[in-house]
């Protein structure tokens, strides 16, 4: 799950989540050192990993001013 607190994040967090079920799953990690946050998602296809973790980047970005 995500260590995010941002609810807008999380939520996006589960939308991903669903949209990909058993075929796969999402990571989101606040960096300790870094103003940045690890966006990492495993899909039944690369297309499918690639949109969803470009969706989540977005709403982190535009979330969290990163």
């Amino acid at each position: 799950r995500s260590r995010v607190g941002d609810p807008v994040v999380a939520q996006a967090v589960v939308d991903a989540e669903r949209a990909l079920g058993e075929s796969g799953r999402v990571l989101l990690r606040a960096s300790g050192t870094e103003a940045l946050v690890r966006v990492m998602v495993e899909a039944a296809s690369e297309d499918d990993a690639r949109s969803h973790a470009d969706a989540l980047a977005s709403v982190v970005a535009e979330r969290l001013a990163l």
